[in-house]
């Protein structure tokens, strides 16, 4: 058992896999450079793909109700090499508010941030709140000293007393708060609204990053938790207990935050059943407590209605004590090491899959349409070097090459001032789809529905003035997808054109994919549905409702929306990339050889000399097709799961 199992082992070939595509996408940017073939256009896609990479993140949120061991889980996945507990984990409700766990790459430090509960009570949401370091508290964190820094943690655990008219202003159901016993009359409340935790730990400088939750109550107080933090999870790991099954507040948690429609967990959601070390029975032996476990399993996947296999049983304490002793047969029995082959398997992969569709095969299309121009110039040479096999010269054959190059050069020439006028037609496209999705757009619809919910004296009448608002947004969104849909068409019909002609390869255009974005903003009014309708919203004054309805709902649209707004500003310049690189490529390959035929019918110059000068340019832009091809082999490699589940498979079968 190694000190972090497979687990980290997977992350960090992930990590490598990334690094070297960022290493082959360095060298081909190298390589367009040192054979006249790089443009902006080139350097505008290959930054893009860069970007992607270098800013990949892992989201894994961990949610489940009070004393389900959540904290437990990540101590014995991310924490043992401490020796100890290092994220508050006793008996009780430890984490009360909502925790993230990650590493600082711009910051490079390590430190605790806390955000005051007091900040509900003003406008800003916590995305606001993320931009005033002034608001939070903040602790160093020393690594090397985890005794301390085990000490400076368990802050995110403290509560604060207050009278219960105080927490009912804060946004807490009073009646799921604690009583303090010390002072007769008040509820316990969480001291801070959220934590941030950077710590330098292999796993988070990955790109890894966790979202420790609180139970019910927290989720329904912090409705930006539920609105756009959770469903933006990679993946979710519901944690339930053994010793008491699903419970009505599991289920809850379940139906109204994980199990919906508008959940947006891409590489799954799947079921933790921690604490199995209670249904441990050294009297009557493995047998019979695998039984009981496996009922157990069983109950839970019928009630969650999820399959069976992604439901694991698993015991974070014995596994957290079996890390720190390192004790195999403990861990083994912890089943902790499942858990962590299913974060693998299903989130990696996930992950892997995303930048295999979204990055490896644009990168390997720009690729391919170097090679074939550079395959071109390669023929080209070879018949010039079959001019120049005689004891003299051929002018007249070499005179007819160039005549060829001068023609296909002409028809490249022409087609990119096709192309740029086609482009300057996209520009004018472009505008109108931007308009659709301005900024002032959203802002005046944003501004009309502020002003007539603030003059509603009705429930009904600011229900309406909400939905309005999303209805307002999906107009200008379905249009986009309208309009959208017209501009595809004309660039369809621009590539069909090209590609007809049998000089081109077969090239692809990049398409728009704006239905993404109207699926999320109808997904975003389901949830502003359920906004409304919340007893607490229902019972809420008119200014705070207003306040936290933009808050939260508006604030996650903005977001949205300003995603829209990026994929519409780049589409109408990149949409016809493909065979604008390929004419490029392939006019400049031409303007050089042009040059050096006519170079060469001009001037008297010794066959022999002019044939060891070609037969170095051609070995030379072999060895470029070479080094094409082996970027290429390395961009194609397999990523690291898929490699392991070839290895898998082998092995079953042998």
């Amino acid at each position: 058992m190694t000190p972090q199992g497979t687990l980290s082992q997977q992350v960090e070939a992930y990590h490598n896999w990334k690094k070297e595509l960022i290493r082959q996408i360095g060298r081909y940017r190298l390589w367009l450079q040192d054979n006249n073939l790089f443009s902006d256009d080139i350097s505008t896609r290959i930054r893009h793909g860069l970007e992607l990479l270098i800013e990949d993140e892992l989201t894994i949120a961990f949610v489940g109700e009070y004393s389900r061991g959540k904290t437990e889980l990540i101590n014995a996945l991310f924490f043992s090499e401490y020796g100890q507990r290092m994220l508050p984990s006793q008996a009780g409700r430890t984490t009360m508010c909502p925790t993230e766990l990650f590493f600082d790459r711009s910051a490079n430090e390590n430190y605790l941030l806390l955000l005051p509960i007091e900040t509900r009570n003003g406008d800003l949401s916590l995305q606001q709140l993320r931009k005033q370091p002034e608001r939070w508290v903040k602790h160093e964190l020393d690594e090397r000293d985890p005794d301390i820094m085990r000490e400076v943690l368990a802050e995110v655990a403290r509560v604060k007393s207050v009278p219960p008219e105080e927490a009912r202003g804060l946004g807490f159901d009073e009646d799921m708060l604690e009583q303090d016993r010390n002072n007769p009359g008040n509820v316990l409340v969480p001291a801070w609204r959220n934590a941030q935790i950077s710590l330098r730990h292999p796993l988070f400088e990955r790109g890894l990053r966790i979202l420790d939750t609180p139970g019910l109550n927290a989720l329904g107080s912090e409705p930006e938790l539920t609105i756009s933090m959770l469903p933006r999870a990679h993946a979710i790991i519901f944690v339930l207990s053994a010793d008491t099954g699903v419970t009505a507040s599991d289920m809850t948690i379940w139906k109204e935050h994980i199990d919906t429609r508008h959940a947006d967990h891409r590489a799954g959601r799947f079921a933790v059943l921690n604490k199995i070390d209670v249904l441990w029975d050294d009297l009557q032996g493995e047998r019979h407590t695998q039984e009981a476990i496996e009922r157990v399993r069983s109950y839970t996947a019928d009630h969650l209605g999820m399959r069976q296999h992604d439901v694991i049983p698993v015991s974070a304490k014995q596994g957290l004590v079996a890390r720190v002793r390192k004790n195999n047969e403990l861990f083994d029995r912890s089943n902790i090491g499942q858990l962590e082959q299913l974060i693998i398997q299903r989130i990696l992969m996930h992950k892997e899959q995303l930048i295999t569709q979204s990055l490896i095969n644009d990168l390997l299309g720009m690729l391919q349409n170097s090679q074939a121009a550079m395959q071109y110039r390669l023929e080209s040479l070879e018949e010039e070097l079959d001019a120049c096999a005689g004891v003299t010269m051929d002018k007249a054959a070499l005179g007819r090459l160039a005549e060829r190059a001068q023609k296909d050069y002409d028809y490249y020439y022409k087609k990119l001032i096709t192309l740029r006028s086609s482009r300057r037609l996209m520009d004018s496209q472009g505008d109108l789809l931007k308009k659709l999705v301005s900024e002032e757009r959203f802002e005046g619809h944003a501004e009309r529905v502020r002003n007539t919910m603030s003059k509603s004296w009705t429930t009904a009448g600011m229900n309406r003035a909400m939905d309005q608002f999303f209805e307002l947004l999906e107009s200008d969104l379905t249009n986009l997808l309208s309009e959208g849909h017209l501009a595809e068409k004309m660039v369809g019909a621009i590539y069909r054109r090209y590609n007809e002609d049998n000089r081109a390869r077969h090239l692809e255009p990049i398409p728009l994919r704006a239905g993404r974005h109207v699926i999320a903003i109808r997904e975003l009014r389901k949830k502003a549905r359920r906004f409304r309708i919340s007893p607490k919203n229902l019972l809420t004054e008119q200014s705070v409702l207003v306040r936290r309805f933009f808050n939260v709902m508006v604030g996650e649209a903005r977001t949205l929306h300003a995603r829209v707004r990026q994929d519409v500003e780049r589409w109408p310049s990149e949409a016809l990339l493909p065979i604008m690189q390929f004419s490029m490529e392939q006019k400049q390959l031409l303007e050089h050889q042009i040059r050096r035929l006519r170079d060469m019918v001009r001037n008297d110059r010794d066959s022999r000399a002019e044939r060891q000068r070609l037969n170095h340019t051609i070995a030379d832009l072999r060895r470029q097709l070479e080094l094409a091809d082996a970027m290429q082999r390395q961009i194609r490699k397999p990523a690291p799961t898929l490699i392991q589940q070839k290895v898998v498979n082998i092995s079953g079968a042998i």
